[in-house]
């Protein structure tokens, strides 16, 4: 499901760069700009977040970005932060690199283990983030200011300026992208455990959804195999129900598990809710936005291609 998502976004990419070399280009714009893009796009969908609590209107210029964020964060409140482990392209990423350090660096040991309270102290560095990206659009913007960046070239040129950070990144670009690469085979999941502040909010919202792994302490053979299994290292064979913000939902513990019935979703034993279900609501939730923002006209840019032309020749590009 991940990598089905991993390479629909590639393929949202190669459109794009082809509206984009129309767009920079002098002759007419026959490709469409596929909206999907703006799922790249964070920063201006939580402003756009601001902007839609505070006035009631819409983004129209990311519209799309705005329907993505607000999806994942429901996702997040139906079935943890199941958006990380069964959507998110960089969490597949982090997947990938963590299956190439198990057959290479740690093929007989398996991956060392962060000491806990250094395991925390890190996690707090995405909720900071977090914190200071709300902090500057909630509450250091005001509302006419938000309306002005909505409208600005920056703003209009935000997919164009993403799409040549990977195109062409920069040394120093390359460089911390080598240094993540790097620590995700020694760390498993270090960005996603670390660093994003995009997780941090998905965890804040994950606090109030009924989901969660549970333990029975009667069947449990205590071989920590769940532990072992799970991507953030969350103590699950210490947990009677694992309600931790850091839980991706991604079921791996419950895989791994060597006992019948010993973990299971919501409920204990063999009144445990399907582990399925957990993908199966990430999926339905972002499905049902997207249905939903197609539906109400909430999915499509109303910005023309030449007012995307000027944007992007106004910032340079």
């Amino acid at each position: 499901m991940q990598a089905c998502y991993l390479l629909f976004l590639v393929l949202v990419g190669v459109e794009f760069a082809r509206f984009f070399s129309q767009v920079t280009g002098e002759g007419p714009v026959t490709a469409a700009r596929p909206p999907a893009v703006e799922a790249f796009l964070p920063i201006s969908a939580l402003v756009g977040l601001r902007r839609w609590l505070a006035t009631g209107s819409w983004d129209e210029v990311h519209p799309a970005g705005l329907a993505i964020l607000l999806a994942a964060v429901g996702a997040s409140l139906v079935a943890r932060k199941g958006f990380c482990s069964w959507v998110c392209p960089v969490g597949a990423i982090s997947r990938a690199l963590e299956w190439v350090g198990k057959k290479t660096l740690w093929r007989r040991r398996g991956y060392p283990r962060v000491p806990r309270p250094l395991d925390l102290a890190l996690s707090s560095l995405k909720y900071l983030l977090l914190a200071f990206f709300a902090w500057q659009v909630f509450v250091a913007m005001p509302v006419e200011g938000i309306e002005a960046f909505t409208r600005s070239p920056f703003n209009l040129a935000a997919d164009a300026k993403m799409l040549l950070f990977f195109a062409s990144p920069t040394g120093a670009v390359l460089v911390g992208l080598g240094v993540l690469v790097a620590l995700s085979l020694v760390v498993k999941h270090a960005w996603c455990r670390w660093l994003c502040p995009y997780g941090a909010l998905l965890g804040v919202a994950s606090l109030a959804s009924p989901q969660h792994v549970r333990r029975d302490p009667d069947t449990c053979n205590d071989c920590r195999a769940c532990t072992r299994a799970c991507p953030v290292e969350i103590p699950v064979h210490a947990r009677l129900r694992v309600l931790s913000s850091e839980c991706t939902g991604c079921m791996s513990c419950v895989a791994a598990c060597t006992v019948p019935d010993c973990l299971g979703v919501t409920r204990r034993g063999r009144r445990a809710l399907s582990p399925w279900l957990v993908p199966a609501g990430v999926l339905a939730v972002m499905l049902g936005a997207w249905v939903l923002a197609r539906a109400t006209g909430s999915w499509e840019s109303s910005v023309p291609a030449a007012a995307f032309r000027w944007a992007y020749r106004a910032v340079g590009l």
